[in-house]
């Protein structure tokens, strides 16, 4: 059985992005040499840092690094500017995903809110 990381993207039904979750690890490869994990992990992190630093958006983070979860959501109305970080970290992360070498490891669904 192959482990993966999925992805949930909230979305509005105005195509904006309300949060995200990140569960599982890749398994790409082992512990501390898993490039897919890190990858996907750093792309994320930039993108809640971003918001926290570029923007006023008002959000909630909730991680565990032994999980390798987290639960990110906006609790107030996002603004353009993260409304466009988020897309960014999407973009990387559906660059990963059609990579036919880390595809198998990693799943992205998007769920209309």
């Amino acid at each position: 059985m192959i482990l993966m990381t999925t992805i949930t993207l909230y979305q509005n039904k105005h195509h904006e992005f309300e949060g995200f979750d990140v569960s599982g690890h890749a398994d790409y490869a082992r512990y501390g040499e898993d490039i897919l994990c890190s990858a996907i992990s750093m792309l994320v992190i930039n993108t809640i840092n971003s918001i926290a630093r570029f923007t006023e958006d008002k959000t909630s983070c909730v991680s565990n690094e032994d999980e390798g979860s987290i639960v990110f959501r906006f609790t107030s109305n996002m603004s353009h500017d993260a409304q466009l970080l988020v897309k960014s970290m999407i973009l990387g992360l559906e660059s990963l995903k059609d990579d036919k070498e880390y595809g198998t490891y990693m799943d992205i669904i998007i769920k209309e809110v």
